[in-house]
């Protein structure tokens, strides 16, 4: 048989291994999730969204549009304050809670604030 201390020396690399493994493969996998999501909530905001952000522009409220500095300044530049804008809405903006699907409304969170980092482009 094995002594306790033999398997020790023979698996310490890879339990160091499988563990930096562990850690990083849930960033990879929600990264991934992230890339699939953006064409998702593309098709959503052109479809619910753009009529009153096209571009990232706001016609309603010029000064409230989706760029970067605005969301900043606005404290709107993470997906969840996005996220609950967009299903309970605001001011003249409609919620679109029971229109569209939580995981819809995530996709559109994640569009806009990857395009707001890109300028809209």
């Amino acid at each position: 048989m094995f002594s306790i201390n033999f398997l020790e020396k023979i698996m310490k690399p890879y339990t160091l291994r499988i563990l930096s493994l562990s850690l990083c493969l849930p960033f990879f996998v929600s990264t991934m999730a992230i890339a699939a999501d953006i064409e998702n909530g593309e098709r959503i905001f052109s479809a619910n969204c753009s009529a009153c952000h096209a571009g990232g522009n706001n016609v309603i409220i010029p000064e409230k549009t989706l760029k970067k500095d605005a969301l900043e300044t606005n404290g709107m530049n993470s997906v969840d304050k996005i996220t609950y804008q967009v299903t309970n809405g605001k001011n003249a903006m409609p919620a679109f809670g029971g229109r569209l699907d939580d995981s819809d409304i995530e996709d559109v969170a994640n569009y806009v604030l990857s395009q707001s980092e890109k300028g809209w482009d």
